[in-house]
């Protein structure tokens, strides 16, 4: 009788019209996928559930899988009543939504995932929302746009950012309207509704959007997609991620890339997941062939080896995409690792991080806890350091990381891990668009640059605030192929240029306001443009026996 085992058409017929959902997942990992298409043939059928909102922790879905198939299939068939909004820290992998919201067709908010992450526990725990400084002056600050993304959000304000004062400082309250739906993905179930997660990439938040949708006032519903059935019982205490009682009905989903991979291009991986541990010879990827991107690179490398001689312990660090993800392939090619604790915001210690639409994995690492968990490391300052890329940065220090007029990505992680950590370190190509540069003798060849310039007068969106960095005390750095940047008090600050280089042609002329330039200008380290390793495990160790 207490068999909550069921077919899919059964669990979600449950769901009402004008429904706030929050769905689990990150890309692919932990996404209930099989859940969210056949909401939708539910709707296609019936005409009900209609007017639905989704509430996402992060991005469930990749092209063509998920949110995103839902939403190609609305745009096809016309079907605009069946979504009503979505709050989405990243719409880079649901082009489709993003789409929807772009031409205005569906209400789009935009929050940065340490901010969702947080929100589930806060309103699981009847808070009204999430309060904090994270977003102050930003585009999430209500005075400058508050993530409302589209004119449908910014008349209706279904979610919201309040600007508060309390004990004479400023903070941002962020609010939406509490989940009376969930649904969320594990591996296995037994037959009264508990849920683990052995065989999925990450905790994320799961059993918070479950209990986001069981708190008062109104008790919702949740429901499960897995992958497999057990008996009652058979599932050990420490390994129930989601308890029965907070659990209405589970659907088992076919085991597919479409429905449940563990990501998007892999279906089952038990490194992934953890079960085992790979040999640390496959975890070593082959180096970097030498070009601009490993220069800025090795460029970081360096600092996050300065600041582990200087602190004399090993570090913990986030590493972005782009070619801060080309930082984690230096320490390696380094063999500085063992001193330098990479994390992934999905929630993974360690390990080597996956990259493109499996972002969010890893293999071999060696802990991983829920993405609220891991977020609070990033914005309480406990990580020592990260690395972030840039499209835009001004002569305030104010960074735009992703936003064009018309396009939408959306923030991700890096609100939070910008705003939190202690070093932070910024690195991009000096220009954008078509050029060739190549690196020889020890220095670098500018043959064709590009036209497009990333240092601006005022970038488009402020998604990091460089006054409130200096505020709160932060080093930043923006390093680039060719010159070094800081950020001070009195702006960006001209601090090191690669040899060779010309200022006035190469780097003054091709940004939009001119940075404070010292009287004396230090050159990059000449080793960092030729074939040779940096030796930084030397330096290290050194200064570590000291």
């Amino acid at each position: 009788m207490f068999n909550k085992i069921v077919e899919p058409e059964e669990a979600l017929r449950i769901v009402k019209d004008n429904s706030i959902i929050a769905v689990s997942g990150f890309n692919m990992i932990a996404t209930p996928a099989y859940l969210v298409s056949k909401l939708y043939e539910v709707y296609s059928t019936y005409g009900h559930p209609r007017n639905l909102f989704i509430i996402a922790e992060t991005c469930p879905g990749t092209p063509g899988k998920g949110l995103d198939l839902v939403g190609k299939k609305i745009i096809e068939n016309k079907d605009y009543d069946f979504l009503k909004g979505v709050l989405i820290p990243f719409y880079g992998w649901v082009p489709n939504i993003a789409r929807l919201v772009e031409e205005n067709v569906i209400e789009g908010y935009n929050w940065p995932i340490g901010i969702v992450s947080h929100w589930f526990r806060e309103v699981a725990a009847g808070r009204p929302g999430v309060l904090t400084k994270v977003g102050l002056g930003t585009m999430f600050d209500p005075r400058y746009g508050g993530g409302l993304i589209n004119n449908l959000a910014e008349e209706r304000k279904t979610c919201r950012v309040d600007l508060v004062t309390l004990g004479g400082e400023e903070f941002l309250l962020y609010t939406c309207p509490k989940p009376n739906v969930a649904l969320i993905r594990g591996t296995t179930a037994d037959e009264v509704g508990n849920i683990s997660m052995e065989h999925e990439g990450a905790l994320l938040n799961v059993l918070a959007i479950a209990q986001s949708a069981k708190a008062y006032p109104e008790k919702g519903v949740t429901i499960a997609q897995v992958k497999r059935v057990t008996r009652a019982g058979f599932i050990g205490p420490r390994n129930v991620q989601v308890p029965a009682p907070l659990v209405d009905y589970v659907v088992v989903a076919p085991e597919s890339l479409e429905f449940h991979g563990q990501t998007d291009t892999i279906l089952y991986d038990p490194t992934i997941s953890g079960e085992i541990a790979p040999p640390l010879k496959s975890l070593r990827s082959s180096a970097l062939q030498l070009s601009v991107r490993k220069i800025i690179a090795r460029r970081v490398a360096l600092e996050l080896t300065s600041l582990v001689v200087s602190l004399g312990r090993p570090i913990l660090v986030n590493l972005g995409i782009g070619i801060p993800a080309d930082v984690a392939s230096v320490i390696n090619e380094e063999n500085i690792d063992e001193f330098i604790y990479m994390t992934v915001e999905s929630g993974p210690f360690g390990g080597v991080a996956l990259t493109g639409a499996d972002f969010g994995a890893s293999r071999g690492y060696f802990a991983v806890v829920p993405m609220a968990d891991m977020f609070t490391n990033y914005e309480g300052g406990i990580i020592d350091a990260a690395s972030l890329g840039f499209m835009q940065v001004d002569e305030s220090g104010n960074v735009n990381p992703a936003f064009l007029p018309g396009r939408i990505p959306g923030a991700g992680g890096f609100p939070v891990i910008a705003f939190g950590t202690p070093n932070l370190y910024f690195a991009g190509e000096f220009t954008a668009g078509e050029r060739k540069i190549n690196v020889s003798e020890n220095t670098l060849k500018i043959i064709k640059d590009g036209n497009i310039s990333k240092f601006v007068k005022r970038v488009y969106k402020v998604v990091y605030s460089g006054s409130y960095g200096i505020k709160k005390g932060q080093k930043v750095l923006f390093v680039t192929e060719r010159a070094v940047f800081r950020l001070g008090k009195e702006g960006i600050e001209l601090i090191e240029i690669a040899p060779e280089i010309d200022i006035e042609k190469d780097i003054l002329s091709k940004m939009e306001f001119k940075p404070r330039i010292p009287s004396s200008i230090e050159y990059m380290s000449k080793d960092l443009f030729n074939e040779k390793p940096l030796n930084l495990r030397s330096l290290v160790l050194e200064a570590l026996r000291r």
